[in-house]
């Protein structure tokens, strides 16, 4: 993974990747389209982001929208855990989940990223 965030200096940090790294853009879209900005204020400050209605309604949609495509590909992630690497439901559900009595969530997540990939 060639996708690097390095703290520069203070509370400031850069994010730094290879077009290799976002063959489908979504890192690209997600600075772009601030979803990312938006989560990350949401993160920081689940109190005072905006002064009215309308704008926090656009941080919560940027949030929202960035909450599901992660969730998207952490299900094909699963996938790969599963498939390529021959994890077990309880391996994944610990590793991913932190429980390894979590293993049906595992498959859920996986049958999600299979759906994803088309498969």
């Amino acid at each position: 993974m060639t996708v690097h965030v390095t703290k520069t200096a203070g509370r400031r940090a850069e994010i730094a990747w290879a077009p290799e790294d976002d063959p489908h853009g979504y890192l690209a879209v997600s600075i772009e389209g601030d979803q990312l900005a938006c989560a990350l204020a949401a993160l920081g400050s689940p109190k005072g982001l905006a002064d009215d209605g309308e704008a926090l309604a656009v941080i919560t949609r940027h949030t929202t929208e960035l909450a599901r495509l992660l969730e998207r590909r952490a299900a094909v992630l699963v996938v790969q855990l599963r498939d390529e690497h021959g994890m077990s439901w309880p391996q994944i559900a610990n590793r991913v989940l932190g429980d390894p009595d979590k293993h049906s969530s595992a498959r859920r997540m996986y049958d999600s990223g299979r759906r994803h990939l088309g498969v």
